[in-house]
């Protein structure tokens, strides 16, 4: 009877363990492709996927729409790998704020998927890789400017000015406008003032655009004592400061026609019109401003006129399309004299 009973506990621990070593082989299968799903999510690539537009925008004007397949490639390339860089940095360093935000403490750094150090280590090595990219392939001012990107990204937003000040948004916005400084490096190996415009155009963008989200989830950034506007200010002075900057958006965008000249009609038109419906929205919100589902709005169409307004660059920048600043401006006089005689 022992004997018996010695068998069934030695089948018992038998069928444990290769139990255990199934699962284990199971839970090693699956850890793989959760880790790389984790270090995935730590760069946020859908943040990505907005600067990389801009970067492609920017290289399509200044080749006049000839840009080279493979320059194209390896500098979106370069300039998503230096995004993920920055944005995994972020993530390091906010992993106190995150734990605390409902929206954000899914991340892996905040729920412990992934070890700070291993965060920190991966961000570099993605930076190096970036600056090799880009250099190599491109140009060293391509390179620099992708490096200054990460840096004010991390430095000047993430670490200055996020949790001290109301202006976070509007000063560190300057990071998410550098992509088509790369972009435009990268194809001409300097920056023109058609260049610099499209940085002013990021820049004035930004702040509309995160404002909007901002104003959606201020009670989060309030838990965590993150200084966004509409926490310090409210969201009366957030939605007038929203219509400010689209209303400003608007000049902004047309610098590019005149006296850059270097859009045409297509893209002036697009400008006026995409701008027309932002102004739209923002004052809607100005009339709402404490209604989260008109930020909501807000903010999903601020991502929706800055990718048709790349994609019309790109549109006017064809040879059949492409009417000379001069031009356009002629032909806006023209039929605004005939509309209001």
């Amino acid at each position: 009877m022992q004997e018996t009973a010695i068998q069934e506990l030695n089948i018992s621990e038998t069928a444990i363990a290769e139990n255990i070593f199934a699962k284990a082989n199971q839970s090693s299968s699956r850890n793989w492709r959760e880790v790389i799903q984790d270090y995935t999510e730590l760069t946020k690539p859908r943040i990505i996927v907005l600067l990389l537009i801009t970067t492609a925008g920017a290289m399509w004007i200044a080749s006049e729409g000839k840009v080279d397949a493979f320059l194209m490639f390896i500098t979106v390339l370069g300039g998503a790998i230096a995004a993920a860089s920055a944005n995994a940095i972020n993530c390091l360093y906010d992993r106190d704020i995150d734990a605390k935000m409902e929206r954000t403490s899914w991340r892996p750094i905040p729920s412990g998927r992934i070890q700070p150090l291993n965060a920190l280590i991966f961000a570099i090595v993605l930076a190096i890789i970036s600056f090799a990219l880009l250099t190599v392939y491109a140009n060293l001012l391509a390179a620099c400017l992708a490096m200054s990107g990460i840096a004010t990204y991390v430095g000047v937003y993430t670490i200055w000015l996020k949790r001290s000040s109301t202006q976070n948004i509007v000063i560190g916005g300057a990071a998410g406008a550098i992509p088509p400084l790369v972009g435009w490096a990268a194809v001409t190996g300097e920056l023109s003032w058609a260049a610099w415009v499209l940085f002013a155009i990021i820049f004035v963008w930004t702040p509309p655009h995160f404002w909007a989200l901002a104003l959606m989830i201020r009670d989060e950034y309030a838990k965590v004592g993150v200084p966004m506007l509409p926490v310090v200010k409210g969201a009366e002075v957030t939605a007038d400061q929203i219509l400010l900057y689209t209303l400003l958006l608007v000049p902004v965008s047309l610098l590019l026609v005149y006296p850059c000249n270097v859009m045409g009609l297509v893209y002036a038109l697009s400008a006026v019109g995409l701008g027309g419906a932002f102004i739209y929205k923002a004052t809607k919100l100005l009339k709402e401003p404490s209604d989260r589902t008109v930020a909501r709005s807000v903010f999903k169409y601020s991502i929706l006129y800055l990718g048709l307004l790349c994609v019309a660059m790109g549109i006017d920048s064809l040879p059949v399309a492409h009417i000379s600043g001069e031009q356009a401006i002629s032909l806006l006089q023209t039929t605004i004299a005939i509309l209001i005689p």
